[in-house]
């Protein structure tokens, strides 16, 4: 057993039970780049780990009753044959010997977009509609969204908790944030299942990577759930979306003064965000107290 591997399943499964991101967008990245798996074993390895990982925050979700099933079922329409014969395509389309590199710009590609959509996210959550509202469902658009994200998710293991999120808080403006999360984690279940049903047709995965993987991620996944109240969010993302945007550029063979010249300027830009943050919520309570009018005056 590597307990590499494990740790390396204790750190994504935590990132992934604290805010509900990073799952194939993280792993992927780590077993090219630390671990030096080929791009096609890492994206099987991870999407056949998404299978056992998935249903834990989905159920939480249906017990809740956070899961919107029409517009997971559309989605499934769209996502699960994509999915699927992405992975056929892939091989029948690409010479194998260009096989690994096609996976790995594809991959790169897949985590600049996931950054830029965990961005979009972040800004349609301050202007969204915080209330429950009635949901008109939109279904040539909604099958589309699972199309796309399943070709995505099949090729690279990238986007079933990003892209196709993202996707859905535009089209559904109204839906509340848990069932946004529920459906989207909900309808990843046969999404990454097709994908790694692919995958295991052609021998990509490789069982003890994926077994070491699992080993820490579950549980990891239980505990970081569990925290998710108390942590602070916004930190934990910046640091993903830096992650992210850092491996992206080092699969496209980026220089490391590159790299470090970036990830330098998203540190030095999310600090100074979290500076203002902080600033801004010790000053509401102030104006708060000042602008509230004080308790009535008693004449002894």
């Amino acid at each position: 057993m590597d307990w590499h591997l494990v740790l390396a399943g204790v750190l994504v499964g935590f990132v992934v039970g604290l805010t509900g991101m990073g799952g194939g967008a993280l792993m992927t990245p780590i077993l090219v780049l630390f671990f030096k798996v080929d791009p096609l074993t890492a994206v099987s390895s991870d999407l056949l780990a998404s299978v056992a990982m998935k249903p834990v925050g989905a159920a939480v979700h249906q017990r809740r009753g956070t899961v919107d099933m029409r517009l997971v079922r559309l989605l499934c329409y769209g996502s699960v044959p994509a999915a699927f014969c992405s992975v056929l395509l892939l091989r029948v389309l690409t010479d194998p010997a260009s096989l690994q590199s096609v996976i790995r710009a594809g991959l790169a590609v897949a985590l600049l977009l996931a950054v830029s959509t965990v961005v979009v996210r972040a800004i349609i959550e301050r202007v969204r509609v915080r209330e429950p509202a009635a949901v008109t469902v939109r279904p040539v658009p909604t099958v589309l969204v699972g199309v796309v994200g399943g070709l995505v998710v099949g090729v690279t293991s990238v986007g079933s908790g990003s892209l196709i999120i993202v996707a859905l808080m535009l089209l559904y403006p109204g839906l509340t944030m848990a069932r946004l999360v529920g459906t989207d984690l909900m309808q990843a279940i046969p999404l990454v299942g097709a994908a790694a049903l692919g995958h295991l047709l052609f021998g990509d995965v490789e069982f003890h990577l994926t077994g070491a993987l699992l080993l820490g991620a579950l549980p990891a996944v239980y505990l970081g759930a569990r925290l998710s109240s108390r942590a602070p969010a916004g930190l934990i993302r910046s640091a993903l979306l830096i992650v992210l945007a850092a491996s992206a550029l080092k699969l496209l063979g980026a220089s490391d003064a590159v790299v470090l010249w970036v990830g330098g300027a998203m540190v030095a830009v999310a600090l100074l965000l979290l500076v203002r943050s902080r600033r801004k919520s010790a000053k509401e309570p102030v104006d708060r107290a000042v602008g509230s009018p004080g308790p009535p005056r008693q004449d002894q």
